[in-house]
């Protein structure tokens, strides 16, 4: 069983192949037109989305047969297109226009191969990143979701039945990472600036504060503000401060928002009685979390689980795989179906 799949919800265009629940290929091209305006212009995405999808699908499938030993020539992949089971692709949540795109071609390629239609929700597709490769979670698992738009606990019973068990009230854990790496000044996008220089920083140099939220849920956008003082108040007095200590600041910046994270997937375990946790999401690529989740695990005696880096960001992989368990389901869509920019669960 062969689904191709394609990834569409922001800035970057992706396809991937998969069979039987294995990946065969995984290809991305990524977006660089948004760097100089410091964030992604949508409608500059849907733009790119257009020029990029045909040429990302065809490398996709041209991968998918040389994995597969077979030649990799026009008479191969179209082959290979013609026993295509279904297509797959995200329909929410994202930026309207860059869904389209990849909803339109995903539909208009459903009906001219007479494949069933597969929609898949982005943020399933991060968790279900966690079953492609081996080591693999036994359900029930906890999965941190966390990316530039969304930071959520994830109880997973089943690949088809996850429940959202704790969110942000505003800000995402992303978003913490990329502004503030904007009021240090650094290019975007920011988050991985911040992971690099906090690799050489102290994380105890500067203490920010942890928002005391009830429950599961979190807050950023308190931290936000409080990063944004610190700064005026350092700089108002030493204009070169930030430059002075950049790698403290930015070590101790993401030592706070991985305490923030893991300090609620902590109370999300005791509160379950679950032990096997999961990442997920873009920033799940960060060095920092990912040493202090395992380094957690260890404590804890959990079993801990972390995607390779291709899987962390936005990928037609994960969108693959999630397809591959709602193809055994028969849960398929019709040709009338419209992506959205928010969906809940």
């Amino acid at each position: 069983m062969t689904i191709l799949a394609i990834e569409s919800s922001c800035d970057e265009t992706a396809a991937a192949v998969c069979r039987d629940g294995e990946i065969l290929s995984n290809f991305i091209a990524n977006q660089t037109v948004h760097e100089q305006y410091g964030g992604v212009v949508p409608e500059l995405a849907s733009r790119a989305h257009m020029q990029n999808i045909v040429p990302v699908v065809y490398a996709a499938l041209q991968k998918a047969c040389q994995q597969s030993g077979e030649p990799t020539d026009e008479a191969a992949i179209h082959t290979l297109l013609q026993s295509v089971h279904a297509i797959a692709f995200t329909q929410a949540p994202g930026l309207i226009g860059s869904l389209l795109v990849g909803a339109q071609f995903a539909k208009s390629l459903a009906l001219a191969l007479n494949v069933p239609l597969i929609a898949v929700h982005h943020m399933q597709a991060h968790v279900l990143a966690n079953l492609i490769e081996d080591p693999r979670p036994e359900f029930p698992f906890l999965c941190l979701t966390v990316s530039g738009g969304h930071t959520q606990i994830v109880l997973c019973e089943s690949p088809l039945s996850l429940k959202v068990i704790g969110e942000t009230m505003d800000d995402a854990a992303g978003e913490a990472f990329d502004k503030s790496a904007k009021l240090l000044g650094l290019p975007y996008p920011g988050g991985p600036l911040i992971d690099k220089y906090a690799q050489t920083g102290n994380p105890n140099r500067f203490k920010f504060p942890e928002p005391q939220i009830p429950g599961l849920n979190f807050s950023f956008s308190g931290l936000k503000t409080a990063i944004l003082y610190f700064l005026q108040e350092n700089t108002a007095s030493n204009p070169k401060f930030i430059e002075e200590n950049l790698a403290d600041i930015c070590a101790s910046i993401q030592h706070r928002i991985i305490s923030i994270l893991l300090n609620k997937v902590k109370a999300a375990a005791a509160t379950t009685g679950i032990d096997q946790i999961c990442i997920a999401g873009g920033v799940s690529a960060n060095s920092g979390l990912r040493k202090a989740l395992t380094e957690m695990g260890q404590k804890h005696n959990w079993r801990t689980f972390i995607p390779a880096f291709q899987y962390c960001t936005d990928n037609a992989a994960m969108i693959a795989m999630t397809a591959y368990y709602k193809y055994l389901e028969g849960d398929f869509v019709d040709l009338g179906v419209s992506p959205t920019a928010r969906a809940e669960w």
